[in-house]
């Protein structure tokens, strides 16, 4: 009788694969690099090539205690050492430690000379009695196109690349060979990612100005495999890859309330707030209160003992804390007591997937409960209107799956409408409008509850009043309303 096709899988053996301990890199690659097989990582100049292949050796070393040999064409050992002091690494002491050996080989173009056939064998021995020394688990090959500079004959450097893939792969360690970018190709030989088990391309884009790394694994012989692009970040502990393209709807979900600061809004969301680890939306005119609004949901975060993230993309830190403390909202309190942390950055300042990259950082550094984005319509400088909905859905999504309550704002420019210019509000929970509406010769305030997903909500429009103790919600009396103009 055949096995069934769900019985054949479970049996199916998996390829052994080496953990990298680069954030993020494990996941998209479903385990790590291919154990015992040689890895090709390509880009351009200042993409992170050499930070990559480094990291993977002392990752290896600290974490997982495989030795590992580090070979360079281009850098010394004491540039290497100086370098990733910097992020960290005390190359110094691994070599101490008898743990990593690097090797610095020398190789001047210009003293070149192509007198006979060409081969790798000086290599070889030299790879040996490093990888005997130590007994090494891990190799890196920094950069290949070094090994062969000066030599036109094609046939013996292609002949000699695949003689290195293979003896590298008799050797049983897990290599990574770095090469530069192509000008059709992904290498300039065109063959190296042919030969090699898995592909990696990093790259250093600018659009508009503006630079994003980003990461790509082009193959992966043996393995399933992440096929998107992935922005990642040379920070101050490495290399961080943010997975971010792959949105399951699978975040846990809490009946508990969190207030949002406002006992009379609170009573309009059924008596109790919003729901925590929901995503709420705040749209609105300019000078409706959509930051007060914000300002008091994290001043209640902090209250009780909670930590509050708040991303502000129009005002500085000390003039959102000032300016909400002439409705008695005193941020600046919490800041001083590391309750609350501002990131005030124009959106301009990164692409969108940056600004992706640096809210997982900060968020994962900083722990928060709730995190209010003020306002999210400046990111449409940032690219056509359907990346920064993007961009927002992954981030809420990521929001919502670390159970934390996130509040964003967003500027509408139709008074008359409720349309919000990102068209995010289907991916929200809870969404609140501000507008501004004539009385006389006043212009009052008013909010009313367009949705609340899972709670009785009040569906009456409110005045909503900002005072010098705070915002309230009152039921509207007075005149008649002037009605708007029909043109």
């Amino acid at each position: 009788m055949t096995r069934s096709r769900k019985e054949a899988k479970l049996t199916m053996p998996l390829l052994p694969k080496s953990l990298t301990g680069i954030q993020g890199l494990d996941e998209v690659t479903f385990g790590g690099l291919p154990m015992g097989r040689t890895t090709l990582v390509c880009g351009g100049p200042g993409c992170g090539k050499t930070v990559f292949a480094m990291e993977f050796i002392c990752r290896g070393v600290i974490e997982y205690n495989e030795p590992g040999v580090f070979i360079t064409f281009e850098e010394k050992e004491q540039d290497l050492e100086d370098n990733f002091a910097s992020l960290g690494f005390d190359l110094k002491a691994l070599v101490k430690q008898k743990k990593l050996v690097i090797d610095y080989v020398f190789i001047e173009r210009s003293e070149i000379e192509e007198t006979g056939e060409y081969d790798l064998e000086g290599l070889f021995v030299r790879l040996t009695a490093a990888i005997d020394a130590i007994g090494a688990k891990r190799v890196v090959l920094d950069t290949i196109e070094a090994l062969f500079a000066g030599f036109a004959n094609v046939a013996i450097l292609r002949a000699e690349l695949r003689r290195l893939f293979r003896w590298l792969k008799d050797k049983g360690v897990t290599a990574i060979i770095t090469g530069e970018k192509g000008d059709a190709l992904l290498t300039r030989h065109g063959l190296e990612e042919y030969v090699a088990d898995c592909v990696i391309v990093l790259d250093n884009r600018v659009s508009d100005q503006i630079a994003t790394r980003r990461l790509k694994i082009v193959k992966y012989r043996g393995s399933r495999h992440g096929t998107n692009e992935f922005p990642f970040l040379i920070g101050e502990a490495g290399i961080s890859v943010f997975p971010m393209t792959s949105l399951l709807l699978g975040s846990a979900v809490s009946s508990e309330r969190v207030s949002s600061g406002i006992a009379s809004l609170d009573a309009m969301l059924g008596d109790q707030g919003y729901y925590r680890g929901s995503a709420v939306l705040i749209s609105g005119s300019a000078g409706s209160g959509k930051t007060s609004i914000g300002a008091q949901f994290v001043d209640a975060a902090c209250r009780s003992g909670s930590r509050a993230l708040y991303f502000a993309f129009e005002e500085s830190e000390g003039q959102i804390c000032r300016n909400m403390k002439s409705i008695g909202i005193d941020l600046k309190k919490w800041v001083n007591k590391g309750l609350l942390r501002v990131m005030a950055n124009r959106a301009t300042l990164w692409g969108l997937e940056m600004h992706l990259v640096m809210a997982h950082k900060v968020v994962k550094e900083f722990g928060p409960s709730c995190v209010v984005i003020d306002p999210i319509t400046t990111l449409i400088g940032g690219g056509t209107l359907a990346e920064p909905k993007a961009m927002m859905a992954r981030l809420l999504d990521f929001l919502k799956n670390e159970g934390i309550t996130v509040l964003v704002t967003d500027l509408t420019f139709n008074e008359k409408g409720i349309a919000t210019e990102i068209g995010i509000s289907s991916l929200c929970d809870t969404w609140m409008n501000l507008s501004m509406e004539p009385q006389g010769y006043k212009r009052m305030r008013r909010l009313s509850i367009i949705k609340s997903r899972g709670m009785n909500h009040d569906h009456e429009m409110k005045d909503f009043i900002i005072t010098g103790k705070g915002l309230e919600l009152k039921s509207i009396t007075g005149k008649k309303e002037v009605p708007h103009d029909p043109i």
